[in-house]
């Protein structure tokens, strides 16, 4: 059976964009699954909202997100990248953390180049390594795939907001250069930067599709056009359940019962109840 990383590069090889929602715990990406994606991406943003409804500013540690991580990725087939944020701390620690995260089973890895602590892309604020700082991290990512870790690397830069779209671009052809197998140009501000970054940059790359954010909300089929070969959507499914989640706890508040909930079956079946069932009926007695 291929692994996670050789099932994302399969993936990869195909000339189209696959869309990607993010998950941010088990039970989300087991959904995902079940909507017949082909792949999906732990969110930090998402993980620490919902593990610790804490922002996303590097307040949750490796040891959280690579546990969160682990439960993802032993609860479905799909191929799973992983947030990794700066690598929590220098070169050394940014391999370490790619191990950790292809023994967890993620399929990819992703490391970026902001100063820690890190914050959400599409936020004000963010600020940047120099590049030959951010090439090290992106260079140990890549030795430790090679010494062994069964994981792609995708190499993240979040440049454009302080320093601009040229030296963005840089890092990004520097990142293929290093190895890495998958770009990610964090926040372009036009669709023409995004045709531009699509031409110049070779290999797979990664458009992130937040709403409200600071990149077009592109459709994928335009996304694919441009050379995208994933579309991630970050946080499309926590807003949508804590938005959900807020109208139940109105309708409570108010005396009424919630209106907008799952059937108690589909709730039972998207937990996993038929298949325990099935695995314990084999080991009843006569």
């Amino acid at each position: 059976m291929k692994s996670p990383a050789q099932r994302l590069r399969k993936l990869l090889e195909a000339d189209r964009c696959h869309v990607m929602p993010c998950c941010f715990d088990a039970l989300s990406a087991r959904l995902i699954e079940r909507a017949g994606f082909e792949l999906t991406f732990m969110s930090g943003f998402a993980v620490s909202a919902a593990r610790l409804a804490l922002p996303d500013t590097g307040l949750i540690s490796y040891g959280e997100m690579v546990d969160q991580g682990r439960d993802i990725c032993q609860a479905i087939s799909l191929p799973v990248i992983g947030d990794a944020d700066t690598g929590y701390g220098n070169p050394v620690n940014a391999k370490r953390t790619v191990r950790g995260y292809a023994a967890a089973g993620f399929a990819c890895t992703m490391i970026e180049d902001q100063l820690a602590p890190k914050r959400c892309g599409h936020t004000r604020g963010k600020q940047v390594v120099g590049r030959e700082e951010a090439m090290a991290r992106v260079r140990a990512a890549v030795d430790a795939r090679e010494e062994g870790a069964d994981t792609l690397i995708m190499a993240r830069t979040d440049a454009r907001h302080a320093h601009g779209f040229d030296e963005a671009l840089e890092r990004c052809k520097a990142f293929v250069d290093l190895g890495a197998d998958i770009t990610f140009f964090e926040a372009p501000h036009s669709e023409a930067e995004m045709e531009r970054l699509c031409r110049e940059i070779p290999g797979p790359k990664m458009a992130n599709m937040v709403e409200q954010g600071d990149t077009p909300l592109l459709p994928p089929a335009r996304l694919e056009a441009l050379g995208y070969s994933i579309a991630a959507y970050p946080l499309t499914l926590l807003s949508s359940a804590v938005r959900a989640m807020n109208q139940a706890l109105a309708e409570l508040s108010a005396g009424q019962p919630a209106s907008e909930i799952m059937d108690f079956e589909d709730l039972r079946e998207a937990v996993g109840f038929p298949e325990y069932n099935r695995e314990q009926a084999r080991y009843e007695h006569d």
